[in-house]
């Protein structure tokens, strides 16, 4: 009986970190929508909106590693963060601006099935940068994915193609920062959670986006006079930002970061189904029928990729009896060796 309890509770907590992800990731989301489209709060400053999260939550990271130290740092040269961590801040910078960005042009339901698009491009970067293997199957997946989310988009009812291309260009950008993980950290044994992801990458990420902020932004918020920090707003969002990162860190520790992939999914219907409902945004039934094509692309990849973990840990796994049974057999022919030695003194 313990032990069933004890899997009823691991279950339960498995979902806890789920709805708490699900309910964080949605919230930001619906929260950003609401600062920076102009039907809404009416405040249509992306780049910096993004240095109040990246500010904030730098120097959140920065107590939890430093100061508490409830975090481990990892151990970093400067020519390390110099060639790995700063590009990976720049493509994250200009990810989290173009995907901002987007929310002024497009309905939230919309840039949910443009995102559908994100597995279409870590594979194809991963190719070109030979860290995947091309497989004609994964590549015919990924079409599907793309002709559903293309099905989608014709059948939007509020397009626009300047939306449109911040969207894909933010998931261009972000695609290729996971690729760059894999190969400028992971492979050198370097692995980042997302707290001490922030603490490094966050600053790096405020500092790039100084440079545009300068030059699009600064100059027409000095214009609008009316203007004041709306503390509440702007604390409670980017409070919101980093409660999200806490729980990334909660969910793929507690359980995986497929785990992740399948709320995200869950997540990406719910948003659908608010924006059509609560923001009254229009979504068509052609929108849905690419939506759902490419949604099928999606849960079959990840079923690929779950397929391909287990045989990897098969395979470990079998490796690992064989080591032991090598083992057990050297260690009896030992004691056989010794045993006749004996018989023969």
């Amino acid at each position: 009986m313990g032990l069933s309890e004890g899997v009823v509770k691991k279950v339960l907590l498995s979902y806890t970190y789920v709805a708490i992800w699900i309910f964080l990731s949605f919230t930001v989301i619906v929260y950003n929508k609401y600062i920076l489209d102009h039907k809404m709060y009416n405040w249509p400053f992306p780049i910096s909106l993004t240095m109040i999260h990246m500010g904030f939550c730098s120097s959140l990271a920065y107590l939890l590693v430093r100061v508490f130290k409830l975090v481990e740092p990892v151990s970093m040269s400067r020519d390390l963060y110099l060639k790995s961590v700063v590009p990976i801040g720049a493509l994250y910078a200009l990810s989290l601006w173009f995907s901002n960005s987007a929310y002024i042009f497009l309905s939230v339901s919309f840039i949910q099935m443009l995102k559908a698009l994100m597995p279409v491009a870590v594979y194809s970067i991963g190719v070109v940068f030979k860290k995947d293997p091309f497989k004609s199957d994964t590549m015919l997946n990924m079409v599907s994915i793309s002709v559903g989310v293309a099905i989608a988009a014709y059948g939007e009812a509020k397009f626009n193609t300047w939306g449109v291309a911040l969207q894909l260009l933010a998931v261009a950008f972000e695609a290729t920062r996971l690729v760059l993980i894999q190969i400028l950290l992971n492979a050198k044994g370097i692995s980042l959670n997302p707290i001490t992801s922030l603490y490094y990458v966050a600053p790096c990420c405020f500092v790039f986006l100084c440079v545009p902020w300068v030059i699009v932004e600064l100059p027409v918020l000095r214009e609008s006079s009316s203007f004041h920090f709306d503390f509440v707003i702007f604390g409670t969002n980017s409070v919101c930002a980093f409660a999200l990162n806490l729980a990334v860190f909660l969910l793929v520790g507690k359980t995986s970061a497929l785990t992740m992939n399948v709320a995200g999914v869950v997540k990406d219907w719910l948003l659908i189904a608010f924006s059509w409902s609560v923001i009254k945004d229009t979504v068509t039934p052609v929108n849905l029928i690419g939506y759902l094509i490419a949604f099928l692309g999606v849960a079959y990849y990840n079923h690929a990729k779950l397929q391909a973990l287990k045989a990897l840990e098969a395979q470990r796994k079998s490796q690992q009896d064989n080591l032991e049974t090598g083992r057990l057999l050297e260690e009896r022919d030992g004691e056989g060796t010794g045993k006749k030695n004996e018989t023969e003194d």
